[in-house]
């Protein structure tokens, strides 16, 4: 019980330190923003070695975070292996087909009422369709390899990347075309300097909506087939095989992966649309 009661103490001595931070005169600075949710999360480590090794919990339930890092660094290379396989290949690769994919669309659409009334209904209903009903389907087109997956993150990142493009491409307010009409612009002129620029808030919260999902969708997929590699895989063998500590340290890479790919779109929107008032410190 000693590693209850200290895991409980830590916590509360924690949870008034970061209350101060947060209402102290220094609560805006970069210091304090970075300081309290990292004292947050060493805070949630804490409790939960402490609730694991005070309370009894079987490892097969919940292992504690210490037999996680241990097997993560001694599993590095099979993480590794799996991290190219599932992210690099399947997730990245997806991505950046089904972005460019959705953003041609998007500029199609634009120049056609036809396919905006026809095509969006379409891409709304896809977009709802559940990825367990297509991963399968997908699978068995394009084999048990990161191909398949790669396919389940374009299904997946297209339609929301096209609605919010073809949204941010209708941003633009009627005084600001007819300005570029005056001064005897073109379609293409009006579209890469009125258009483009308005709509990129928008295509970038798509493009961070999809960040999510590929990552999600290429794990998925290898529930449905595949080799003997891979975040899903080894996920999926890893509960069966009662190896959970496996388990949290393929999360542990999934989660930081994800968070490092959202923020390197985010880093990249502000270096694209620093002149938006949502950019503005």
């Amino acid at each position: 019980m000693s590693w209850l009661v200290f895991a409980l103490i830590f916590w509360a001595g924690a949870w008034v330190l970061n209350a101060r931070l947060a209402n102290s005169a220094w609560h805006g600075t970069r210091a304090v923003r970075i300081l309290v949710p990292v004292l947050f999360g060493v805070t949630l480590i804490v409790l939960w070695e402490g609730l694991v090794r005070g309370l009894g919990v079987s490892p097969v339930i919940l292992p504690a975070p210490s037999a996680v890092a241990q097997t993560f660094a001694s599993s590095t290379d099979i993480l590794w292996e799996d991290f190219r396989q599932t992210v690099l290949k399947g997730a990245l690769t997806g991505f950046a087909i089904g972005s460019t994919a959705a953003f041609v669309t998007a500029i199609l659409i634009d120049r056609s009422a036809f396919l905006t009334r026809g095509l969006l209904p379409v891409g709304n209903f896809v977009a709802a369709l559940p990825i367990v009903g297509i991963a399968p389907i997908l699978v068995s087109w394009f084999g048990f390899d990161w191909q398949s997956k790669a396919a389940v993150v374009v299904v997946m990142v297209f339609f929301p990347i096209l609605v919010n493009t073809v949204q941010g491409l209708r941003e633009t307010d009627a005084m600001q075309r007819d300005l570029m009409r005056t001064y005897a612009a073109g379609y293409m002129q009006t579209l890469l300097k009125l258009r483009l620029p308005a709509a990129m808030p928008f295509v970038f919260n798509g493009l961070k909506i999809a960040t999510t999902l590929a990552l999600i969708g290429a794990i998925v997929a290898e529930y449905f087939g595949s080799p003997t590699r891979g975040m899903g895989f080894r996920i999926s063998t890893g509960v069966g095989s009662l190896s959970i500590d496996l388990v949290w340290a393929e999360i542990i890479v999934a989660a930081i992966a994800g968070t490092a790919f959202y923020g390197i779109v985010v880093w990249i929107e502000r270096a694209m649309t620093f002149w938006h008032p949502s950019q503005r410190r």
